[in-house]
C-alpha cells in the first residue's frame, strides 16, 4: 500500500469503523487508535473509492476539513 505524494502534513492511519450513507453526502468514522475521526464525504466518492468498514485508510486534514485517501493495491 503506497501513497506516492500528498501535500497534507496532518495524517492519521486508521480503519473505517462505520459508514452512515446519505443520498448526497455520507459520514465515515475512522478509528485511528488514538480516537475516532469522522469525515463527511460525497456518497459518490464512497462508491468510487470502494470504502467499507474494515478498510485501512489515511485521514488527511487541514483546519477546515478531513479527507480520506485509500491505499493502492500492490
Amino acid at each position: 500500500m503506497t501513497i506516492t505524494a500528498i501535500n497534507s502534513r496532518n495524517q492519521f492511519k486508521g480503519v473505517i469503523k462505520r459508514i452512515k450513507r446519505g443520498d448526497v453526502v455520507s459520514e465515515v468514522e475512522v478509528d485511528t487508535g488514538a480516537g475516532i475521526i469522522t469525515s463527511v464525504v460525497t456518497t459518490s466518492s464512497i462508491d468510487e473509492l470502494e470504502l467499507k468498514p474494515g478498510l485501512e485508510v489515511v485521514a488527511l486534514f487541514k483546519s477546515t476539513e478531513v479527507a480520506l485517501a485509500r491505499f493502492s493495491k500492490i
